[in-house]
């Protein structure tokens, strides 16, 4: 064949589609190395070639019109475009509202949620984080209170640390305590201004159903209530305290233990919602009437709390919004020095299952 055939006939081929086109071609074209090529177009941190090598490669690649693998670029910059969320109890209105804000704004931003539940179980926690990191998300936001487990919270700032000693970014919805970025929720302050809201509606004789004993949102909410009584002119006797799960079936289960107890309880604090929800059907089977014979009152006003019967009074937080601001700390450069924290207070709403 002579020469005029032969470029006649690389001229007649079809032109390669652009989904055709590898990296492995655009080497070629630019006369590097797959490995040079692959630092330019998938943007290396680590080993960034000459200027020189960057304009060749970046050249060749247009003239192909080679798009580069997204996965390959967050492999190349050791971060990609997925948010770890973990979550204390996705099942639970408060975090399942949380979330949502969260995933709101990742998807403004084109990111995409990874979701782990721990069931409140500290180690779970510690070890849902461990297998996040090993995925190299860009970020990861821990959404649960803080419990009294020194061996479990040393291990989780020491995942966290590593985990930020690599480039990722991290932030909680939780107490500040983990050295990292905090959306608080003023638990005590919003406790403490129920309390006395209910003593003006003229309750005198009060019960508080708590969660878990190392769970350190309700210790505060608790220690609110007792001091926004005692501001007040009231107070909480001991024996009106009944510990019990963070869930509805555990309000229902300390209210009548506590009920069954102490009969003559005039009024009721729940520590979150789902137990004052729980709280309402025990006093209903034991044939209190709400809010004539036994007020209840929870905290977070998650969206059920308006539509129970009668409506529960509450202390509102906006959960979404509390998800969006901390997605949004992840989002913006990390700050140097000391960690940021957000606090969050709670508004008092006072409905029909306190008012008689």
């Amino acid at each position: 064949m002579s020469q005029e055939q032969a470029e006649s006939g690389r001229r007649a081929r079809p032109a390669r589609s652009k989904s055709s086109v590898t990296l492995l071609d655009v080497a070629r074209e630019a006369g590097v190395s797959l490995a040079t090529a692959s630092r330019v177009v998938n943007g290396s941190v680590s080993r960034r070639p000459a200027p020189e090598l960057i304009e060749k490669v970046t050249e060749a690649a247009v003239r192909l019109g080679y798009s580069a693998n997204a996965s390959a670029q967050a492999i190349a910059r050791g971060v990609n475009s997925v948010v770890g969320l973990i979550v204390s109890d996705i099942a639970d209105p408060y975090f399942s509202s949380i979330a949502a804000g969260v995933t709101a704004e990742a998807e403004e931003q084109g990111l995409l949620v990874t979701l782990a539940s721990t069931k409140g179980r500290p180690n779970r926690e510690v070890d849902y984080l461990s297998a996040l990191r090993r995925q190299r998300p860009m970020a990861i936001l821990l959404v649960g209170s803080r419990r009294a487990d020194p061996a479990a919270e040393q291990r989780l700032s020491q995942e966290l640390r590593a985990f930020r000693e690599d480039g990722g970014r991290a932030a909680a919805v939780s107490q500040p305590t983990l050295g990292i970025d905090t959306v608080a929720v003023r638990n005590a302050e919003g406790a403490a201004d129920l309390a006395r809201a209910l003593v003006a509606q003229g309750h005198t004789s009060f019960g508080v159903l708590s969660g878990p004993a190392d769970l350190q949102t309700a210790a505060d909410r608790v220690a609110g209530f007792r001091g926004g009584l005692r501001a007040a002119g009231a107070r909480l006797a001991a024996k009106n305290l009944q510990h019990g799960g963070f869930t509805r079936d555990g309000g229902k289960q300390a209210a009548r233990e506590l009920l069954t107890r102490s009969p003559d309880i005039g009024c009721l604090f729940a520590v979150n919602d789902v137990m004052g929800i729980g709280a309402m059907s025990a006093a209903r089977e034991l044939g209190y009437r709400v809010p004539e014979d036994l007020a209840i009152a929870g905290f977070d006003d998650i969206p059920s709390a308006a539509d129970t019967f009668p409506p529960l009074t509450t202390v509102r937080l906006d959960l979404e919004a509390v998800g969006r601001d901390a997605m949004r700390f992840v989002l913006e450069q990390p700050g140097a020095g000391t960690p940021r924290v957000k606090y969050v207070t709670g508004d008092v709403v006072l409905r029909p299952s306190t008012t008689r």
